[in-house]
């Protein structure tokens, strides 16, 4: 993805709380089923934190993990959010790096 399109992912209030919130889900979503840390965050739940509409979450959730910096895993009939640490590193490379 290019760089740009990475730093618009970024440019949303709400985008960055969601970024924030997955960094430290136990915090974030006490209510969230423990085991399912293993896989992430309900977006069910990132949906009641966040108070928006199920398809602006969608969307959201969609424009961060085409920027890398979230995952999903499907488990059944849910689907599971967690941060790629990763994507942070080379972020933070990309800045000091080019920038």
């Amino acid at each position: 993805m290019e760089n740009i399109e990475i730093f618009k992912a970024l440019s949303n209030k709400s985008r960055l709380q969601m970024l924030e919130w997955l960094k430290e889900p136990e915090l974030n979503f006490p209510d969230h089923d423990p085991e399912g840390f293993i896989h992430g965050v309900c977006v069910g739940q990132i949906q009641a934190k966040a108070g928006l509409t199920q398809s602006t979450v969608s969307e959201y959730l969609s424009i961060l993990q085409r920027a890398g910096f979230i995952e999903a895993k499907r488990v059944g009939q849910w689907t599971y959010y967690k941060r790629n640490e990763g994507a942070f590193e080379a972020l933070s490379k990309l800045i000091q790096s080019n920038l």
